[in-house]
């Protein structure tokens, strides 16, 4: 089976949208790369030099309190680490979702990506954002491509570009994060929506 079948006849038939901070990169059915089969990334910056993101739906076996004390009383269960990418794996990116009615402008450890949806400085201290956060994530690496490089995969069908939501960031354990994006989308998308990570599952 040619590795891109199901993109080809998928992904590619649909109406294209630009990738952008705060949108979602959800994996094509099929999807050839073992790193990004059945992921749902997280765009956090897009530009004419690089893309970067953090793949929302990989939870790690590292309890978040034992690698950084204190965070873990704001973070969403599971409150685990969560792997963002196969880039620098020994850094730390956090995403939060701010309470409704937060000024995410007025706070200096806030970045906006997309409704009540933020990229967390890590330098802020977990009490003073307490008050303002209904959960935070932290994920370890985060996945990076040069440049041209996502719109090439977009155009070979590898990717499905969509707005994210912020319940997507602190899914809950047993989300399937994939099909419930898939769902949520025009037909035929949701159809696709239990399509296994690996065919051999099927």
């Amino acid at each position: 089976m040619p590795e891109y079948f199901y993109a080809d006849r998928l992904f590619n038939a649909l109406e294209r949208v630009e990738p952008e901070p705060g949108m979602l990169l959800v994996a094509a059915p099929g999807m050839f790369s073992a790193d990004f089969a059945r992921t749902v990334v997280l765009v956090l910056e897009h530009d004419a030099d690089h893309t970067l993101g953090v793949v929302l739906n990989r939870r790690s076996e590292v309890a978040l309190a034992n690698v950084m004390p204190g965070w873990s009383e704001i973070a969403a269960k599971p409150q685990a680490v969560h792997i963002g990418g196969p880039i620098s794996p020994e850094s730390a990116v956090g995403l939060g979702v701010t309470k409704t009615g937060v000024d995410i402008s007025a706070s200096p450890f806030f970045n906006r990506l997309a409704n009540r949806l933020v990229l967390v400085d890590l330098n802020a201290s977990p009490e003073d954002l307490a008050p303002v956060v209904d959960g935070i994530r932290i994920f370890a690496g985060y996945a990076e491509w040069s440049p041209g490089q996502l719109d090439d995969e977009i155009a070979r069908g590898d990717w499905f570009v969509t707005p994210a939501l912020p319940s997507d960031v602190v899914a809950g354990a047993g989300a399937d994060l994939w099909g419930d994006v898939m769902r949520r989308q025009a037909m035929p998308l949701p159809l696709f929506a239990t399509f296994p990570t690996n065919l051999e599952d099927n």
